[in-house]
């Protein structure tokens, strides 16, 4: 009689086959913590794009970064979304004045219209006519279309508007946030070291073509219109985070460039921070300058403490602090973005109550005295402190990542290979991070208030960052030495003013006083 047949060991089968997967995945992730090792020796950084270790360079990824906006600069020249749903052939465009009289296309790049200007320019330039009104009138006028043409901002609003009625008008389309934010913050000292701050080129990208909702066609279907804005809006993302990676990039090489004499041994340690006190108390003396020195200080020194401490210290316990010590610090700014954003909008809404109750007691009949007149200005000025804060909070925040992403760049870029010196010019960062945040501090206590701008330095600071910026928009030549010194000019006005205003209350005052009842 036939013996039954065994059942095969299938459960013995199922562990060789998991215990073998095990093992290929321990040898897979032994193998790439093998190449870590090694790369990390040689100097190489993980690029999450490529997908491989790699060298990293500064100069190269300015080189792609330049050549990217070549690319884009070429193809937005062509037609293009224009807001009118048309993407082949030449642009809609409100007025067709100023290219008709260069003889361009309205798809033109800046090459072209640049060309064209200076072609027909130069048949009717004054000093080879001389005295032909005619000439002088044409030559003008081409002088005009292409001022227009030539910026990106007041093309945008020609086309979409037509001439402006006014000089003032095509100024105000000539707004330069970065020369406003400039003045209002004082960040030229600072700029080699955190570029243009985030607040400005956000303001930048908003007035560019009206922003995401500007110049679009409001009798196309609300679905066509909708396209286009989303188009838009990735254009100008796309553009930002090009703008921010340049950013990045430029503030890295300058950062190099600083520490570049203390790792050839060109100066010494006693020379070096000697030059960074220098420098920091240069900065001290500006707008704002012990806030930025502050910031940025912390920052460049934590980001080196980082670096050193994953480096240079036993299982890198110094980077892990250095980096809980980032992580809080971060925690904490955005705590204070997130108070300085409550505190704005409450003065926002105390102002616009006060302007509502003003509004509906003259619409009532009741007489705008000046001395209700002043306390209405009063309760706006109020304002200005808050929102001061809040974008100071944002620049805080902004000067922060800025900085931690620029080092990360400087540390690992492979214009130096050899560890040691590696480690020098992260020690060079932080000892330049150290001196910063010591004079900031410093200046901190020494100047009037702590430093804080009340009402009054607000306000002139905004007037005369306002007319700057205006007079650069019209073509003027504007010192880079006058705004502080106009600011201290306003203020000064604007205490007599105050001071005239009071005054004049005393009277109303005294004349009601004086009514019989």
């Amino acid at each position: 009689e036939a013996r039954p047949k065994q059942p095969k060991n299938n459960l013995g089968t199922w562990f060789s086959g998991i215990a073998a997967s095990v093992q290929q995945v321990a040898s897979k992730k032994s193998e790439e913590a093998r190449v870590a090792r090694e790369a990390k020796v040689a100097g190489k950084v993980w690029d999450a794009e490529k997908k491989e270790w790699v060298l990293y360079s500064i100069d190269e990824e300015w080189k792609e970064l330049e050549s990217k906006v070549v690319e884009d600069a070429s193809s937005n020249n062509g037609a293009g979304v224009d807001g009118t749903g048309k993407t082949e052939g030449e642009r809609k465009v409100k007025d067709r004045e100023y290219y008709d009289l260069l003889g361009v296309s309205t798809d033109a790049n800046d090459s072209t219209i640049k060309k064209a200007y200076y072609k027909k320019a130069r048949l009717c330039h004054p000093d080879k006519n001389p005295g032909d009104e005619e000439a002088n009138t044409k030559f003008q006028a081409l002088g005009q279309a292409y001022a227009v043409l030539s910026n990106p901002q007041s093309r945008a609003a020609y086309d979409r508007d037509g001439k402006s009625e006014s000089g003032n008008a095509e100024a105000v389309e000539n707004f330069d946030p970065f020369v406003f934010f400039n003045v209002m913050f004082g960040s030229t000292l600072v700029e080699p070291y955190i570029g243009e701050l985030w607040i400005a080129n956000t303001a930048d990208s908003m007035m560019k073509d009206g922003g995401a909702m500007g110049g679009i066609d409001e009798s196309l279907p609300e679905e066509e219109r909708h396209r286009i804005m989303m188009e838009k809006m990735k254009v100008m993302q796309e553009a930002d985070e090009l703008k921010q990676k340049k950013r990045q990039v430029k503030c890295a090489m300058n950062i190099r460039a600083r520490v570049q004499p203390y790792i050839d041994g060109k100066e010494d340690s006693n020379t070096f921070v000697a030059g960074c006190q220098e420098e920091a108390f240069k900065i001290a003396l500006g707008a704002y300058g012990e806030v930025y020195l502050i910031a940025m200080g912390y920052a460049l020194e934590v980001c080196a403490e980082e670096y050193l401490g994953f480096a240079a210290t036993p299982l890198g316990i110094g980077g892990h602090w250095a980096r809980t010590r980032q992580n809080t610090s971060a925690f904490g700014t955005n705590m204070k973005l997130l108070g300085a954003g409550i505190k704005a909008a409450s003065a926002g809404t105390r102002a616009m109550v006060e302007a509502e109750n003003m509004k509906k007691n003259m619409e009532e009949g009741e007489d705008l005295t000046a001395s209700k007149a002043a306390g209405m200005t009063e309760a706006l000025d109020d304002t200005l402190p808050a929102f001061l804060e809040f974008a100071w909070a944002i620049n805080k925040r902004d000067i922060q990542s800025t900085i931690k992403a620029v080092c990360k760049k400087v540390f690992n870029d492979a214009s130096i290979v050899d560890k040691e010196q590696r480690l020098k010019r992260a020690e060079a960062v932080k000892i330049l991070g150290r001196e910063f945040l010591a004079v900031g501090k410093i200046s901190q206590k020494v100047k009037p208030g702590g430093g804080k701008m009340d009402t009054d330095d607000i306000k002139a600071r905004l007037e005369v960052a306002t007319r700057h910026t205006m007079a650069k928009a019209q073509g003027q030549e504007v010192s880079e030495d006058d705004p502080e010194e106009q600011i201290r000019m306003a203020k000064q006005m604007s205490m007599d003013a105050k001071n005239e205003s009071a005054d004049l209350r005393e009277e109303e005052e005294a004349e009601e006083r004086r009514v019989p009842m």
